[in-house]
């Protein structure tokens, strides 16, 4: 259900936008009784909106000629914030109702000067969701907005982009990149693209980002690119103390429902499932297999058995205990 306030501003909105509107329409476009309507109507004159009222056959509510609603004034920063909020809050289910977003959007691009419009809606549409936001969130460093919204255009105008990228030892270097997507997973933001300081595909971070610029080179993106996936597979990837592969007596889709992407590879075998994953603590990597609630066999490493055996002991100390 819709909060009152809601309605309220949409009803606002349409006498904006409508010279004159009698009760039942407005009624019928707010879903509640004409009662309701000349309450909401009560109530904007009482703030000192000016709503008329002319009876009749031909009669209905409409503005005080003239009057305007001040327009919305938003930097970069606080339109992108309100754009990509209410995107997240969809994803999460967070809104009553998909077309109050849709409405909150486009109200936000009637408003936007043009400029920052093209940017923000660039930004919009090359935006990948991954994990929903907020789950398994990471804590990485503030993302500048102006960058987000460079990079944003950048790939929606497929042009190459000029960062400043400061890497996981501190170094920072400058680099060409074409860029293939924007994507939020698990907390972070991540540009993925083709970069050609290292001549690869690549995937970097963007709270490391220091600076970017577009170039007037046009960059090439590959079919069927899938953005998402590829900064999954780059998270579930990364080099660790070790690695470690488990056999799940899962299905494939049982196996995708209960391992994240960013976690680790899954592959069939012979009606079974090989995950692959990488671990710093073998402690936690037995946590973690316990945690999938499924029978599973260790195939590396070794001492990854004799840390199951410890967690095992320690789970049924505790059950004794209790």
């Amino acid at each position: 259900m819709e909060h009152p306030v809601t309605r309220l501003l949409t009803l606002l909105e349409l006498l904006q936008a409508h010279r004159r509107l009698s009760g039942g329409e407005l009624a019928r476009r707010l879903g509640v009784a004409p009662r309701t309507v000349r309450r909401y109507v009560a109530t904007l004159q009482q703030i000192g909106i000016p709503v008329g009222a002319d009876a009749g056959r031909y009669g209905g509510y409409r503005l005080r000629p003239g009057y305007r609603l001040p327009p919305l004034m938003l930097n970069g920063d606080e339109a992108l914030a309100i754009v990509l909020g209410l995107l997240a809050g969809r994803r999460l289910g967070l809104q009553p109702a998909s077309h109050a977003v849709e409405g909150a959007l486009a109200e936000l691009h009637r408003v936007l000067p043009d400029a920052l419009r093209q940017q923000v809606e660039a930004t919009r549409e090359t935006v990948g969701w991954g994990a929903a936001p907020g789950l398994a969130a990471g804590h990485g460093d503030p993302v500048d907005t102006g960058v987000l919204l460079v990079l944003g255009a950048a790939t929606h105008d497929r042009r190459q982009v000029r960062m400043a990228y400061r890497a996981r030892d501190g170094e920072t270097t400058e680099r060409q990149v074409d860029p293939y997507g924007i994507v939020f997973q698990s907390g972070r933001w991540y540009l993925a693209g083709w970069d050609h300081l290292r001549e690869a595909v690549r995937t970097f971070r963007l709270d490391r980002v220091q600076a970017a610029d577009v170039t007037d080179r046009p960059a090439r993106r590959p079919a069927g690119f899938d953005p998402v996936a590829h900064v999954q597979r780059s998270i579930a990837t990364v080099p660790f103390a070790w690695t470690v592969e488990v056999q799940l007596q899962l299905s494939p889709a049982e196996a995708r429902g209960r391992v994240s992407p960013t976690v680790g590879t899954l592959e069939e075998r012979s009606g079974e499932v090989l995950l692959r994953f990488g671990a710093d603590d073998l402690d936690w990597a037995a946590r973690y297999l316990v945690g999938l609630n499924c029978r599973f066999s260790v195939r590396q490493p070794a001492e990854l058995r004799r840390t199951l055996g410890a967690v095992a002991r320690e789970l049924l100390a505790m059950e004794a205990a209790g």
